[in-house]
This record gives structure tokens, C-alpha cells and sequence, in this order.
């Protein structure tokens, strides 16, 4: 059956939206090419973009509707149905994969009773798998609205979602302070993250990520390759990788 109309937003929501969007839309030259973060504007209204979403969109931008859900349902980043206050997305790429990734995403589907893209029945956790979070040398890598959390195990995993669940303070290995995922698209949106602290604590690339760069500019060391498990040096060098392979 055809779907009726989507139903607008209320006055006073339509308003306040009307009001940010304009803002958005100043940035560009073309105001089409402010449809990516609008879409974000109204996925933090609802935790979704739904049909007033897209109807919302189209009429600011002077696009049709078809145009509107066309970039909606390309991008992941965008939820088509109701999510929860954290989306959860375990790496199971190759190498996170082969980390630990697969174990844990199976643990945490039997550990909250949700399955690929289902939302815990509080509404706390949505589950997903993501097919690569760009950190493989933290691999196996989790993310929580974005936000990195690096070589996790099924028992860290596990405690971080219950934390979340529980409502108690959970801190990413690296970057801002979490917050819900409707405050996370409206930063996306572009508007400014005001909470004290956390545009200084979003940081950059972690340490393992920059050894290449700080090779190339002659600021550390070459790296000596080590022979992990030979009987002839012991432990502590072998693990501190002072020693060189045999024959160098």
C-alpha cells in the first residue's frame, strides 16, 4: 500500500530545526551540499531519520523527497529505524576479526539478547558489526558512538556495556567523553560539543598509529625484528625487543 504523507514535525520543533538548519546551510555555497549534516540534525531529534526527517530535509534544501532518501539509505551513519542512547559497533574485519572481533561480537549478542543491528529492550544499546573502524593496530577495536575503544576482550567488552546499561561513567581509550548518540549527530551536525574538556580531550591518531610517520621523519629508531620464543636470550629482552635476530 502507498504510505501516506510523512507527518511534519510540531510548530515548535519545526521551528527550533528550521532555525539550526539555516545556520548549516549558510556553510556552503550550494545549499544541497548541506543535506549530509542536516541529516544529522534531525537524526538527533528523533535517534533516527525518519519520513518528517527526510520531509523536513527536502522542503529546507528544495529537494524531492527520493533525493533525500537516496543519501539517507547509502550511508551507515544514519539509522533508518529507532536505535538506543549507545551504538555499539564491533570491528569484524579481517584482522579484528582474527584479533578476537567475531568472539566478542558473538559474546555480546548472547550477553545482551540482540542480534545484528537490534536494540537492547531498555533502550540503552544498540549491537552492530562494522566492517572496519580504521585502528587495526588496536585491533580487536570496539566503538561506542564513534568514540574508540581499543584492544578489547570479551571480558572488557562485556563490563563496558554493562556500564553503559547501568549508567555508570564509561571512558573511551582515546578521544572525547562519550555522550548519547542523539548529542553525538548533533556534533556531527557541526554544532559545537560545549561539554567542559572534551573538544581537548578528542586528541588525534594513538601512538601505534604514528610510528610509521615518526620513521619517515627520522624521529625514532628503526624497529629490530626479534625472534619471539628463542631459547638462547632470555625473557626480558625478548620481550623488550632488544634482541636481534639471529644472524643480524
Amino acid at each position: 500500500m502507498p504510505q501516506l504523507p510523512a507527518p511534519d514535525y510540531p510548530a515548535e520543533v519545526r521551528a527550533r530545526l528550521e532555525a539550526d538548519a539555516e545556520e548549516v546551510i549558510a556553510r556552503y555555497p550550494d545549499s544541497r551540499s548541506a543535506l549530509l549534516p542536516l541529516l544529522h540534525l534531525v537524526q538527533s531529534e528523533e535517534g533516527h531519520v525518519t519520513r518528517t526527517g527526510v520531509r523536513f530535509c527536502a522542503e529546507v534544501l528544495g529537494l524531492t523527497t527520493a533525493e533525500v532518501t537516496a543519501v539517507a539509505t547509502f550511508y551507515t551513519m544514519y539509522r533508518r529505524k529507532p536505535s538506543g542512547d549507545y551504538q555499539v559497533g564491533v570491528c569484524t574485519n579481517t584482522l579484528c576479526a582474527v584479533m578476537g572481533g567475531d568472539a566478542i561480537f558473538e559474546a555480546l549478542q548472547r550477553h545482551l539478547g540482540v542480534g545484528n543491528g537490534e536494540t537492547t529492550e531498555d533502550g540503552k544499546i544498540t549491537l552492530e558489526h562494522i566492517e572496519c573502524n580504521a585502528a587495526c593496530d588496536y585491533a580487536p577495536v570496539v566503538m561506542v558512538n564513534w568514540e574508540f575503544f581499543d584492544n578489547q576482550t570479551v571480558d572488557s567488552a562485556q563490563r563496558m556495556v554493562d556500564d553503559l546499561r547501568a549508567g555508570r561513567t564509561v571512558e573511551p581509550t582515546r578521544g572525547a567523553p562519550l555522550c548519547t548518540f542523539k548529542e553525538t549527530a548533533r556534533i556531527l551536525a557541526g554544532f559545537p560539543d560545549a561539554r567542559p574538556g572534551a573538544v581537548e580531550a578528542s586528541g588525534s591518531a594513538g601512538p601505534a598509529s604514528l610510528v610509521g610517520l615518526r620513521l619517515a621523519k627520522g624521529e625514532a629508531a628503526p624497529g629490530r625484528v626479534v625472534s619471539p620464543r628463542s631459547a638462547d636470550f632470555p625473557p626480558d629482552e625478548q620481550a623488550s625487543g632488544r634482541v636481534a635476530e639471529e644472524g643480524e
